[in-house]
């Protein structure tokens, strides 16, 4: 699993941190990181945290998919 996060689009409501707090933290009061290939057995707890997110900023993928910022460099 491929993790996608928007950073331009979080505004570190925190929903994701408390779904998924092995794959979700903040460093410091507002930069969040995250785990981008998180192990499958956090599937259901980071689908959670991309439903949780009011900002949509959480985007789920199959490791094996193009990464979304390499096709947009390859235009």
């Amino acid at each position: 699993m491929r993790l996608v996060v928007d950073l331009n689009r979080c505004q570190s409501y925190g929903q994701c941190v408390y779904a998924a707090p092995t794959v979700f933290r903040f460093h410091g009061e507002e930069s969040l990181e995250y785990d981008y290939a998180p192990g499958e057995d956090t599937r259901r707890d980071v689908e959670r945290a991309a439903a949780a997110c009011p900002v949509q900023a959480i985007t789920l993928g199959a490791a094996t998919e193009p990464s979304p910022l390499a096709e947009e460099r390859d235009r």
